[in-house]
């Protein structure tokens, strides 16, 4: 099935992963939608690269812990030519690192806000719009986990591991529940990946420490972690729904 005029939603996407997902998908032929919440340098910088590369790209500034701004979102790619195919949630924030007797309960609410109940928002819109049941043609969504939800980051972000263990016990569930219509749901594990979500939270990782930790010897390239998600939406993986994909170098 060709790409062409499908539109692909990725939360998060001005940089990053989200970054690296938008710009393979926009190859492929995807019509994208990306969010962003506050980098809007960025996110333009993105479009504009798309465009000129002959692709389609929309940057929406939206803030996914808001109900709100998750509906205006949804409403807008209604507006968008094409038809809506797939959502990656890829949008996510770790808090301040720290122990979490240390760490205030606003943080873990605030983290919980856009690592889960934003995540579910966007699924719930997604899916009233992709169900074969609810007029839609089918789709596919894919949700972002890390590690963490295995290893329990204790000491760094117990808060966080926590989150994307409620994201892939979420995953788990939703793809159950829906694959009688059309709709395909999995998560990706992604393990210690060379982006800026840990630094922008106060903890600039040591590279060279960590490559010692990881089986392969070096991090991941967020390149590496688009792939396999372009993968579990296309036709390749039709088969595949409810699974967690785990891409950590080993680790």
């Amino acid at each position: 099935m060709t790409n062409e005029q499908q539109i692909l939603l990725v939360t998060g996407g001005s940089r990053g992963i989200g970054c690296a997902i938008c710009r393979m998908a926009a190859k492929q032929g995807y019509r994208l939608v990306f969010t962003y919440r506050n980098d809007t340098q960025a996110a333009e910088r993105l479009v504009a690269e798309i465009e000129q590369a002959g692709g389609s790209a929309l940057a929406v500034r939206s803030d996914v812990s808001k109900s709100d701004d998750i509906t205006r979102l949804f409403e807008t790619i209604d507006a968008q030519p094409g038809h809506f195919a797939a959502l990656v949630n890829n949008a996510g924030i770790t808090g301040q690192r720290g122990k979490f007797m240390e760490t205030s309960m606003s943080t873990v609410h605030q983290v919980f806000d856009v690592n889960v109940f934003g995540l579910m928002e966007c699924s719930r819109q997604a899916v009233q719009r992709l169900s074969t049941q609810r007029g839609g043609a089918g789709g596919s969504i894919v949700n972002l986990s890390s590690g963490a939800a295995q290893q329990g980051a204790a000491g760094a972000y117990v808060w966080y591991g926590a989150s994307k263990a409620a994201v892939e016990t979420f995953t788990l569930g939703l793809a159950r529940e829906v694959a009688g219509e059309g709709v395909r749901v999995n998560a990706l594990s992604p393990g210690v990946t060379d982006t800026e979500i840990h630094t922008a939270f106060g903890a600039a990782p040591d590279p060279q420490a960590l490559a010692k930790t990881i089986p392969l010897g070096r991090m991941g390239t967020p390149e590496e972690i688009a792939a396999p998600i372009l993968w579990l939406m296309s036709d390749a993986a039709a088969y595949v729904t409810g699974a967690v994909l785990r891409v950590s170098g080993g680790r």
